[in-house]
Parts: structure tokens; C-alpha cells; sequence
């Protein structure tokens, strides 16, 4: 056995970690962990002792990043025809791409071993597992490769049944009995037992998706090979070229064969040959009946994960938030109205969301409801350059400095610590910073423990306005102290897509994405000439009244406040229970669902809708503020229909890798030439022309989006030319 080989451990299980993986020290040279309660420990970098090998924490904490080990020659040999194409691929120099890496959401473990010694054909590796990768090194001295490459996200019954299907390959090249002995198949049909079975097949119906494709596939597999006695290899070849192209969309050479694997080794109520021996005077009429083939039980096709509507998460699209609701009376409309009457180009939504943060803000740490919500918001206002986001920061700005707080406006985020300083010096602050979408992409790819340490800052800040923020221990500081009740008040702007997709799925399930309001604008408003006015007294009357407004008493209200409680009606109280009960049914559902950003952002309407009915409150009538039902209709109609905006752009935009980010690119394409072309599909051509990716990835996402029978690739013929379209099926 070779000496161990330094590696720099810590480096590499940052990387891991920075792409949302955990890991677990193992003993050196060994692939047993260190502790007995590594599948517990959630490790940071800086803990795994030098030398040791490192193990990838399988499944649910790694956000679902599974493992297919392929534990033998003939696994590895017949992978690529079996398993869904990833560019996520390991092994070691003695056994080279013997992992195969996938993200599949709520995939389980399952061992696959040959039934004559019991050895391990493959493996499905999740939740409770882990697998060692590079740079460690093997019991035998071998380095293990490292993995580099974004694995590609599949759904898990697809993964389970491919892995299941590569190994009934692997026992069938082995000769060994599956269920039952396979009867000896024609080794050379005649062409007369061919020709009725090509007659036969012809009869039946192709598999359409959404109707039970599978099981006529497996029906049709069942006659050539089980009715017919065709040797498995020819009975694939007649699949391929007389069945599969009246399917849509076709089957793909692997799961064809995984069809045929299972017709082969499956018990049937029908004598093995019954089609072949029996004697017809005439050719099968048209649509067969199939029911020799579905009615027992014992053949019905058990790996039937044809997309299913009632299993698809329903995001409905509600639009762009109505104009109607862009609407506070008191000192928010009046904001917003001098915005609109002064801006270059107005926008109602970029000032309404202006109006609102400088509302927010004033407000801070003067104000709570009965609940102890503050005003705190996370605001977004996402439109397209030069659509009118810079004029409503600058009348937040001039505002604020007309009444003595200017020192409480910030723009861009440096990091966390900054963030905790400018509010340990002003608990009450507004930052406004503009295309915020390069902060999450930064905090979302870069390996800089700063961006980090924003996000970490910018969710604990927000949970921080009812009570106090720890400030970081500094050195030669004995007391870091505290912030008292922050009050962070962002108004961010951005791009509409490229907000979207900055987006990580780590952001979506870790509150990031929940803590925020996002407002979307239409098209840019028609331009006006610039007028030069002043604010009016009106608006600067009502800011400086909060700014000179001190709840609380003493010496050190400023320090220490304790902010006017905002009282409810009757009313008011039953529509904010009202909701928080219609919001936790939808929570219950996406929890049902395993849908882990349903949870995430459900979980947070209740407080959302509160925090916006304070501030209508406020709005309205600053000196004898009333939460009535006025306030929270309009809160709750504003909050549900943001939230399902919000999860309706989420599944559409954020993508778990590169890999799924192209794939989602492919869909959002396809669905808006379908918008404007109906059924008309899209030529090859075209599509290449729009995206102008390497051939090899363009393949690659097409072949997954076929597997997830999402889009389907045909051959089409004209009289001077033949070619490929692509269309996009219903269930994508």
C-alpha cells in the first residue's frame, strides 16, 4: 500500500459546500467516517483535520444530491444506455465513471444485487449515505476524481427505474434467471412469424403521454417477445422501427430496452408463444384489443411514471399585481403621486414601491401592531433599464434630508459586517441599491466567505427588528454589544429575468426569497418633460413628524424605544386570523407535496400581510393610527397574489444547476413560441439560432427534457428538404 497523499482538505470541502453539499471527515485512506455520528454533524470547512478523506453527505441536507454506484464491470459497460445523461461523473483509475451524480428530490436508496451470490450489481445512494470523492484516496492507494461538474436534476421514479432496469440488463447479460426461466425465444424467427407479429404491432395503439404510455409500450413489448417468442435483441429492433415512431414523443433506445427487459423476465397468465402458435386466417383489425396484456396483475407495468397532472404542482400564473392595488391612501399616495407627476418616465409600480420603503422606514422602530410586527420590508422592484427605477431613490434621498435623516440612507451592500456597522450607528436605515441580481449571483457562485456573510446578515436582520442584534466580537474588544430593534429597510431594483434567475434554489428554501415582496412593471409608461418642483409641504410635514416622533421615555428612547402599538378592530382581527388559516392550508399542502418552497415562502404570509396592514395604517393616519378591515383586505389581497406571483416566476426561472438553468431555457422558449404560433413547432434551426450553445449541450438538454416528456424532437420532411422540430407538450 502507497503512503498517503496530502491534500488540501479544507479547500476542496469549501468548494463542496459553497455548491450547497456537506461533507464528513473520513479516516485516512479509508472510506469509514471518523465519528459514529457523522450522519448528524453539519461541519464547516475549517473543522476536517488535514489528511483525512472526504465523504459527500448524501440526499436531503445536500439538497438532494444522490449517488449511483456502479459496484461492477457490466454495470459500468451498460450505464450510458441505461442511466439519464449527466455530466456529473466519478471513479477512481481501477474503476473510471463508476458514479453517476444526480439531484433528484426525495430519491431513496436501493440496492440492486445479483440473486445467485447475493453481490452488488448498483447502487441508488441517498439520504443517510455517503460517498467518497476527491481528492481522496482509496484503501489501495488510488485517487478518487473529484467532482467538478454540476450534476444533472432528474425525477427520482425516473432515476429509480433506470437504475432498476440497468440492473436487470446486468443479470440478463449474465444468463441468470430474474423472476422465472425465460423460455428458449426463436434464435431465427422466420420471416412469416415476423411479419405477423409487425402486422400485429402495427394494429396497436402508439403511447401518447398522458394516456397510459407506459403500459402500451410494455403491452407492446409483451406480444413481440412473450406473444411472438422473438428473441429480445430482434424484438427491441422491431420496437424501434415499426412501434416507436407512432409514439409521442418516442421512446428513447434505453427505455425501450428497459421495456423489453421487463417483458422478457416478467411472469404471464398466457402460455409462452400463444400469439406465435396461434393460427389467424386474416390480419389483426385495427386497435387490438390489449386486455391479455393489462388485466392480470402480475404484468402490469409496475415502472408506469408517465406524467401525471394531479401529481404536477399547479402554479397558476396571476400576472403582474393590479394597478388597483398600487394604492395607500395618506402619505404614501401622495408620495407617489408627486413621483409620477415629476419622473422622466413615469412608473406606478417603481413609485409605489419608493413611496412604501420611505413609509417603512420612517416608521421603523416608532410602530408595531398588537403582534409586535414592524414595518421592516424587503422591497423589489423589478422592470427592465431605463423604465423609470433611479427617479423614486432619488425622492426617497431628498426627502430624507430635508427632515435631518439622510444619515439613514445606504446603497450598495459590502458585506455583513458592513451592513451590522451602518446599523449599529443608525438603527433605522434604507438601503437602495440597484440591480441586485449581481448581489445573488455573487452570493450565489462566489467562493468569498463575504457574500456569505451578507446573506446570513440580511435573514437575521430582518427576524431582529422586535429584538436585539448581536454584533460580531471584534478585536480587543472584551463587549461586541448589540443592536437594539434594527430596522432594515431594503428597496432593491433589478431586471426581471435576470433577478429570477440569480436565484439559487439554496436562496428559495432558506428565506431569503420568503423575506421579500417583489413588484413586477409592465412596459415603460409613455415619457414626459422634466419638471423641476418642490416636494410638497404636505410630505415634509408628515416625514418630520416622524422624524421627531419618540415612543417610549427616558434618557435612552432613542437607544432603547418601545414603539406605539397600533391597534385592531374587531374586523381586522378576523380577517388576519381568516388568513393566517387560508395561508397554513397552503403550507400543509406544499408540505404534502415535499415541496420544500411552498413551505418556505407559505410560511411567511401571515407576517408579510401583517407588516403591510400596519403600514396602510400608518399611511393613512399617522397621529391615531387604526388597523381596520380596509387595511388588511388590501394586505391580504396584495400578499397572495405576490406569493403566488413570486412561486409561479420561481419554478419557471430557478434552476438547481447550470445544467437545469439551460434546460428551463429551452421550456421558457418553447412555450412562448407556442404562445404565438400555436401548434406549430419550431424548426432545429431556429431553436440553435436562439440559443447559441455547443452541440453537445444542446443534445444533452434535449435528451433530458425528452426523458421528462416535456419536449419532443420529431423528423419532419418537405419536398426539398428534411429536418427536426421541436414542441413543447402539454404536461411542460
Amino acid at each position: 500500500m502507497s503512503q498517503p497523499i496530502p491534500i488540501d482538505v479544507r479547500s476542496h470541502v469549501a468548494n463542496y459546500r459553497d455548491r450547497g453539499w456537506y461533507c464528513v471527515p473520513l479516516k485516512p485512506n479509508s472510506k469509514s467516517p471518523s465519528r459514529r455520528d457523522w450522519t448528524s454533524l453539519r461541519l464547516q470547512p475549517e473543522v476536517f483535520p488535514e489528511g483525512c478523506n472526504i465523504g459527500l453527505i448524501l440526499g436531503e441536507p445536500s439538497g438532494w444530491l444522490v449517488d449511483v454506484d456502479l459496484d461492477c464491470p457490466e454495470a459500468i459497460e451498460l450505464a450510458d444506455q441505461y442511466l439519464p445523461p449527466t455530466p456529473a461523473v466519478t471513479g477512481r483509475p481501477s474503476s473510471p465513471r463508476s458514479h453517476r451524480w444526480y439531484v433528484a428530490t426525495g430519491a431513496t436508496t436501493d440496492k440492486h444485487t445479483d440473486p445467485t451470490d447475493g453481490s452488488m450489481i448498483v447502487e441508488l445512494r441517498s439520504t443517510g449515505g455517503q460517498t467518497v470523492v476527491g481528492p481522496s484516496i482509496h484503501p489501495d492507494g488510488e485517487p478518487y476524481d473529484v467532482l467538478d461538474a454540476d450534476p444533472a436534476t432528474v425525477p427520482a421514479p425516473m432515476l429509480a427505474a433506470c437504475v432498476k432496469a440497468l440492473a436487470d440488463a446486468v443479470i440478463i447479460k449474465r444468463g441468470v434467471p430474474v423472476a422465472k426461466p425465460i423460455p428458449a425465444a426463436l434464435s431465427e424467427p422466420t420471416a412469416d412469424v415476423e411479419q405477423r407479429a409487425i402486422a400485429y404491432l402495427t394494429a396497436m395503439p402508439g403511447a401518447v403521454s398522458g394516456s397510459s404510455g407506459h403500459s402500451k409500450t410494455f403491452a407492446a413489448a409483451t406480444a413481440l417477445v412473450h406473444g411472438f417468442g422473438i428473441a429480445p435483441n430482434r424484438a427491441l429492433a422491431i420496437l424501434q422501427s415499426e412501434y416507436n415512431p407512432r409514439c409521442s414523443p418516442p421512446w428513447s433506445d434505453r427505455e425501450l430496452q428497459h421495456k423489453i427487459n421487463q417483458a422478457a423476465t416478467k411472469s404471464h397468465d398466457r402460455p409462452y408463444g400463444w400469439l406465435r402458435d396461434e393460427q389467424l386466417t386474416s390480419p389483426p383489425a385495427n386497435d387490438v384489443d390489449l386486455s391479455a396484456f393489462t388485466k392480470s396483475s402480475n404484468i402490469i407495468d409496475d415502472d408506469d411514471d408517465e406524467p401525471d397532472s394531479s401529481d404536477k404542482p399547479n402554479i397558476p400564473d396571476p400576472g403582474v399585481l393590479p394597478d388597483h392595488l398600487l394604492r395607500i391612501p395618506g402619505f404614501i399616495a401622495e408620495v407617489m403621486d408627486h413621483c409620477l407627476d415629476t419622473a422622466p418616465y413615469p412608473n406606478p409600480v417603481m413609485a409605489f414601491c419608493g413611496a412604501l420603503s420611505l413609509q417603512a422606514t420612517l416608521a421603523g422602530r416608532r410602530v408595531r401592531d398588537p403582534g409586535d410586527n414592524r414595518t421592516n420590508l424587503y422591497l423589489l422592484g423589478l422592470a427592465h433599464s431605463a423604465a423609470g427605477k433611479d427617479w423614486p431613490r432619488k425622492l426617497n434621498v431628498r426627502i430624507l434630508q430635508q427632515v435631518g435623516m439622510a444619515s439613514c440612507v445606504g446603497e450598495r451592500f459590502a458585506s455583513g459586517e458592513g451592513i451590522q456597522d451602518g446599523l449599529n450607528l443608525t438603527p433605522s436605515m434604507l438601503f437602495q441599491t440597484d440591480e441586485i441580481d449581481g448581489l445573488l449571483q455573487s452570493i450565489n457562485k462566489s467562493k468569498d466567505a463575504r457574500f456569505e456573510q451578507i446573506m446570513s446578515t440580511l435573514l437575521t436582520m430582518y427576524s431582529s427588528a422586535n429584538s436585539v442584534y448581536p454584533m460580531r466580537r471584534k478585536a480587543g474588544k472584551e463587549d461586541p454589544g448589540v443592536i437594539n430593534q434594527p430596522s432594515l429597510v431594503i428597496f432593491g431594483t433589478a431586471i426581471p429575468n435576470h433577478y429570477y434567475e440569480a436565484l439559487s434554489e439554496r436562496m428559495l428554501t432558506n428565506g431569503l426569497f420568503a423575506r421579500m415582496l417583489i413588484f413586477e412593471c409592465g412596459r415603460r409608461g409613455k415619457g414626459q418633460e422634466p419638471k423641476i418642483r418642490d416636494v410638497p409641504d404636505s410630505i415634509i410635514e408628515t416625514a418630520a413628524w416622524w422624524e421627531n416622533f419618540r415612543p417610549g421615555a427616558g434618557n435612552l428612547v432613542d437607544w432603547n424605544p418601545t414603539p406605539a402599538i397600533v391597534p385592531h378592530d374587531k374586523d381586522a382581527k378576523r380577517l388576519l386570523a381568516d388568513a393566517r388559516v387560508s395561508a397554513e392550508e397552503q403550507y400543509d399542502k406544499a408540505e404534502e407535496a415535499n415541496d420544500p418552497v411552498g413551505t418556505t415562502v407559505w410560511g411567511r404570509v401571515s407576517e408579510q400581510t401583517r407588516k403591510l396592514a400596519l403600514l396602510y395604517a400608518v399611511s393613512r393616519n399617522c397621529r391615531d393610527p387604526v388597523i381596520d378591515a380596509d387595511a388588511c383586505r388590501w394586505a391580504i389581497r396584495v400578499v397572495e397574489h405576490q406569493t403566488r406571483r413570486m412561486l409561479f416566476m420561481a419554478s419557471d426561472h430557478v434552476a438547481r444547476n447550470d445544467f437545469d438553468a439551460m434546460a428551463k431555457e429551452v421550456v421558457r422558449l418553447l412555450k412562448k413560441w407556442k404562445e404565438k404560433r400555436g401548434d406549430k413547432p419550431m424548426p432545429e434551426w431556429e431553436l440553435a439560432r436562439r440559443l447559441p450553445w455547443k452541440p453537445s449541450e444542446q443534445k444533452e438538454v434535449i435528451e433530458l427534457l425528452g426523458t421528462q416528456r416535456l419536449v419532443v424532437r420529431e423528423q419532419r420532411r418537405s419536398k426539398t428538404r428534411c429536418g427536426f422540430v421541436y414542441r413543447l407538450l402539454e404536461n411542460g
